[in-house]
């Protein structure tokens, strides 16, 4: 038979219900400013995120991992200078290919066909024909090599004739010596075509 005056568990308070009370009723001094938990509201826990996988190669081992690493690593980073270089970026450019001024240069002569894309090939039958003890072809031979010296001659002048005048009409104000251009204009025209770094960005016959 249950006691009259035993009170059920369920109306007696917890202490931390009770606490709860006393600290939510009692008194609070001014410019008391409330927490988020009293007013019901709950922080949201930062998400940590973890780096991803494989962003960052796995530290070496041992010495010889380590040295194989890094050849790897000049190894991209030297395909990627050269590539660079090809395509004409300025980033990885050799000093004597940069600035405006050398790209206008560079496509002065790519527009044109030059005498000194043969040269060499021309120079190779010469020599050739010279250790042919046959008079005719020495002398074959030797107008070819004459016929070939005034071609690069006479292209060279048109070509730095040309860098000139481009040059002082589109940069009047430029710091680079017109010498020099001259000289970077002809020594392009003596390599081949393909051959050329950085390539050319202009077709043959292509206005500039």
């Amino acid at each position: 038979m249950p006691s009259l005056f035993r009170r059920k568990q369920s109306d007696a308070a917890t202490p931390e219900v009770v606490q709860e009370e006393v600290t939510s009723t009692a008194p609070r001094p001014k410019g008391y400013t409330p927490s988020k938990k009293e007013l019901g509201q709950v922080t949201p826990k930062r998400v940590t995120t973890g780096r991803r996988v494989g962003a960052e190669a796995a530290a070496p081992a041992n010495r010889r991992e380590q040295v194989k690493q890094m050849r790897e690593r000049q190894r991209a980073e030297r395909a990627e200078a050269t590539a660079g270089m090809k395509a004409g970026d300025e980033r990885y450019l050799l000093a004597r290919d940069r600035g405006p001024e050398r790209a206008l240069v560079r496509d002065i002569v790519d527009a044109r066909r030059t005498v000194g894309t043969y040269f060499f090939g021309g120079a190779l039958i010469v020599l050739i024909g010279t250790t042919v003890q046959i008079p005719a072809v020495q002398l074959a031979s030797n107008l070819l090599w004459l016929l070939l010296a005034v071609g690069v001659i006479i292209d060279s002048v048109l070509i730095a004739r040309r860098v000139k005048s481009l040059v002082k009409a589109r940069f009047p104000k430029t710091t680079q010596r017109l010498g020099s251009l001259q000289i970077y204009g002809v020594m392009r025209g003596l390599t081949f075509r393909r051959m050329r770094v950085p390539k050319p960005r202009v077709e043959l016959g292509q206005a500039v």
